[in-house]
């Protein structure tokens, strides 16, 4: 995947919204990574791999991938302020289950809170891309999901959201 394409577009988004609430020179990285934190809850309960008690189906892949590409705009927003503009993911398959993969996201979001660092980062970006290829998503699906879910928060910032 051409993740260079995504980090331009998180990278308009980002001075957009920005300009849009005056925040030109606030460090929101934190609010970053608690919003991250956030959409990977929600994300987890639209798959409902947790929900153990539950006979309920996960929602359909389209709001799952709405929910997965949600996160995708804040790592590609936290690369961003590390100072990145493009990302290499390893494509390496994933032999974990969905609720490990969450685990793993959780904690390495936790872990580059505490430790801005590149490493951390590409750590957070690996298993979140594996996540999403255990979830189903192809390179595909991500991108146009992403493109999408671009668009739509541009019409929010402009409707006031």
């Amino acid at each position: 995947m051409n993740w260079k394409t995504l980090f331009d577009m998180q990278k308009e988004l980002d001075h957009y919204i920005l300009t849009q609430h005056d925040l030109q020179t606030e460090n929101i990285f934190d609010k970053k990574v608690l919003a991250l934190l956030v959409e990977i809850g929600e994300l987890a309960n639209e798959t409902r791999c947790f929900k153990y008690w539950s006979i309920k189906p996960p929602s359909e892949k389209s709001v799952i991938a709405e929910e997965y590409v949600d996160g995708i705009h804040f790592i590609l927003s936290l690369g961003l302020d590390l100072g990145l503009d493009t990302y290499e993911s390893d494509d390496k398959a994933s032999d974990h289950d969905v609720t490990t993969l969450f685990h793993q996201v959780f904690q390495a979001i936790t872990t580059l809170k505490a430790d801005k660092s590149l490493t951390t980062y590409r750590t957070l970006f690996d298993t979140y891309v594996s996540l999403g290829q255990v979830l189903g998503f192809s390179p595909e699906d991500i991108k146009k999901a992403y493109m999408d879910k671009n668009k739509i928060n541009f019409e929010r910032q402009n409707q006031g959201y």
